[in-house]
């Protein structure tokens, strides 16, 4: 039997959903039938709004796409003046206010508190300047990943950045694949470093090169079936196919048709497409995508340029390759990546970022998948001046390690899947870290990644330190904690964290990372780095070395967090929830 959300999607989906939530946002929140809410919130996602958890009904997260992280001049500051107009709330974060732009692990962009009421005019701001939310979320191509320097990078062995747009053109708003069985992230990477991160991605395309009619052609192998969530995560798999830059886009339209006619329609836990390869298989998979959905001989593999790639790799000859900092690129401009840390960013912040790149640089902004983001084509006479900026005091192109290496996902602030408070709990942490720990010489890098749950925004089980939320109690209380997972990252050799660790009271974990540390330092073996020193060490032992330990880290959200309707609202129950609300923000009482 169909599922739900395929029955919901068989009455309405894709392209004509907008015209409902036009209508819906006309008539206001209370015109959505109750007992209709689950369907139409399955559906506008497709149009980039996920409706907010419980406490805060009538509000919704909406992400815009910005493919290959890519923000043209003009759009920057759109995205700021729209946060600042309908991304308020009825409370204020501690640390980021209210009002704010997050930028994500997928190269797009995050506001909350967004009214239905509100949805026509943003959508008319957005579209103003070429910016959409279709397709952001929901059973379709979601937004397309890689490398956010692609085209300006000296280093990269061939510009995806054309092909990134042609996907994005081809097959947003396609009817013929708007209807998948699942999500469907796209990879695409033509650098050095793989920053794309092709390995955790339905479809990634990889650079290679193959000799064609006697000559050498730069390209892209094809690997299926990456992905994180649902702790079964997978690297994709090669399927022994080459394509040029000019098959790309055909290849993966066959590709992702295959997908829709074959995945799993009637369980959604099984129908993302690395079930699919875990039945098929890589050889059967290509046999079908030749023989069913390619009407031309598909080339095999090319030569693999991918031994170089040390993004997220944690090796020491890997170096930094987050691109944060200041990099000369290809046309002799420079482009100064900033890190942001969590990936949230203040209104106000984002209107300097948006002027300041205008100033200095072309006006464009590039999104990455560490939550950061890049100024580009600044010409080096300008390099000073934009470094004496005060938004370079609060993003650093230089930052502290603890503060470069920390990725965080939404949390209990808004999702209603997380089961612990994220991103100002990293943010408390990387600070206590930076005043407390030393890092071992010679590391530079080291990734801590808070994800709320197991579904992996954060992409925890790619970091040196992972922390996944669970609940424990402690002194007989009930309190938020986390799992902690060890020695994940990407490069050349890729694999997946250890879990080593379960439920440790989340006041506990800096405390427990400290220890982990100066473990580290005194067993590390000559200049090994963390994720060697992991690899080489026994499971049970790791679990010894971790230690979790309360210091002077408090954490002021000890609570259950999941059930509040705000975990910073000074009276954060359910009850004092002041949502649902009108467009005027005014509360919709229950005898209304």
């Amino acid at each position: 039997m169909p599922t739900d959300v395929e029955r919901w999607k068989s009455e309405v989906y894709g392209n004509e959903i907008r015209e409902h939530l036009l209508e819906f946002a006309e008539q206001g929140w209370d015109s959505i039938p109750e007992d209709e809410r689950d369907a139409w919130f399955e559906r506008f996602k497709w149009w980039g709004l996920y409706h907010q958890r419980n406490g805060q009904e009538s509000y919704f997260m909406m992400r815009i796409g910005t493919p290959n992280g890519v923000l043209t001049p003009g759009q920057t500051e759109v995205v700021a003046e729209v946060a600042d107009e309908y991304a308020r709330g009825p409370a204020e974060n501690p640390i980021f206010g209210n009002g704010y732009v997050d930028w994500t692990t997928r190269q797009s962009i995050q506001l909350h508190w967004i009214k239905l009421e509100d949805i026509p005019e943003i959508f008319d701001k957005l579209e103003s300047v070429g910016l959409s939310t279709q397709q952001a979320c929901g059973d379709s191509w979601r937004n397309i990943v890689g490398c956010p320097v692609a085209g300006k990078d000296k280093h990269e062995h061939v510009d995806a950045l054309p092909v990134a747009m042609e996907l994005n053109e081809t097959f947003k708003g396609n009817d013929d694949h708007s209807n998948l069985p699942r999500k469907w992230k796209v990879s695409i990477t033509g650098c050095r470093e793989g920053c794309g991160q092709g390995d955790i991605n339905d479809l990634a395309l990889e650079p290679a090169t193959k000799e064609i009619d006697g000559e050498e052609t730069r390209g892209f192998n094809i690997r299926i079936g990456g992905g994180l969530s649902r702790n079964e995560p997978r690297f994709a798999r090669d399927i022994d196919v080459f394509v040029t830059p000019e098959q790309a886009a055909e290849v993966s339209g066959a590709i992702s048709a295959l997908f829709r006619d074959n995945g799993d329609r009637d369980n959604r836990y099984n129908a993302r497409i690395k079930f699919l390869m875990d039945e098929w298989g890589a050889e059967k998979f290509r046999d079908v995508l030749q023989e069913e959905y390619v009407d031309f001989e598909l080339e095999t593999a090319g030569d693999d340029l991918r031994s170089e790639y040390s993004y997220n790799s944690g090796y020491a000859d890997g170096g930094h390759s987050d691109h944060v900092g200041i990099h000369e690129q290809a046309d002799g401009n420079y482009y100064v990546g900033l890190d942001v840390l969590v990936g949230r960013m203040g209104v106000d912040d984002t209107k300097e970022l948006a002027r300041v790149a205008d100033e200095y640089g072309s006006g464009e902004i590039r999104i990455t998948q560490r939550q950061n983001v890049i100024i580009t084509d600044v010409p080096e006479e300008k390099l000073d001046a934009l470094q004496d900026e005060e938004l370079l005091d609060h993003y650093s192109p230089d930052p502290h390690p603890f503060m470069r290496g920390s990725i965080a996902c939404t949390g209990t602030e808004f999702c209603s899947l997380s089961i612990v408070e994220t991103k100002n709990r990293q943010v408390r942490y990387a600070r206590w870290l930076k005043e407390n720990v030393e890092l071992p010489a010679g590391v530079e890098d080291f990734h801590i990644h808070l994800s709320g749950c197991t579904a992996s925004c954060a992409q925890p089980q790619i970091a040196d330190i992972s922390l996944r939320g669970m609940k424990t109690r402690k002194d007989g209380e009930p309190v938020e904690a986390l799992d902690i997972g060890l020695g994940g990252g990407l490069g050349e050799n890729p694999n997946f964290a250890e879990w080593v660790t379960q439920r440790v009271p989340v006041d506990e974990v800096p405390g427990a990372i400290k220890n982990l540390l100066a473990n580290f330092e005194e067993r590390r073996e000559g200049d090994e780095t963390f994720r060697e020193f992991v690899a080489r060490t026994d499971e049970e032992d790791l679990a010894e070395l971790v230690e979790p330990e309360e210091t002077s880290y408090e954490d002021p959200m000890m609570h259950n967090t999941k059930r509040t309707w705000y975990p910073y609202a000074d009276d954060d129950s359910l009850d004092a929830s002041p949502a649902p609300t009108r467009a005027d923000g005014t509360p919709i009482t229950s005898d209304d």
